[in-house]
């Protein structure tokens, strides 16, 4: 999986989102929503898996239920958004939520290879956000 999701899928993503947001300007109205919802969706996630984060820093504690439900939140995201036909987005979402159902499962090295970083997947929902709307 992590192959899936490298710097040369990054360049696909940027392609097929172009692609993607040129059919979607012609969808109907309520594909649009949906999609709109679906990336508003990314970044209230990466914002709340960072607030999670941020308290790990600070108490230096996990909880197996927050990790749960950010798993959970990242993998439903990825179904969304691969059936709305954002595919490399939705790889990454999945991705991210293998990630906290097994926070120990990757290697830090594969993990900055898959380009997952919270930082990154909001500012990749953001920009097709942008594309949507402009």
């Amino acid at each position: 999986m992590v192959d899936l999701v490298t710097s040369v899928s990054l360049w696909e993503l940027v392609k097929h989102a172009g692609s993607w947001v040129v059919n979607l300007k012609r969808a109907s109205t309520a594909r649009k929503k949906e999609s709109v919802n679906a990336l508003r969706q990314v970044i209230l996630a990466a914002q709340e898996t960072s607030v999670y984060v941020r308290q790990i820093n600070e108490t230096g504690r996990k909880d197996h239920k927050t990790e749960a439900e950010l798993s959970k939140a990242w993998t439903e995201l990825s179904f969304r958004l691969e059936d709305l036909g954002i595919e490399a987005l939705a790889q990454r979402c999945r991705m991210k939520g293998k990630h906290w159902a097994a926070p120990g499962q990757f290697e830090s090295a594969e993990l900055e290879k898959a380009d997952i970083g919270l930082e990154k997947m909001e500012s990749l929902a953001s920009e097709i956000l942008s594309e949507i709307r402009s």
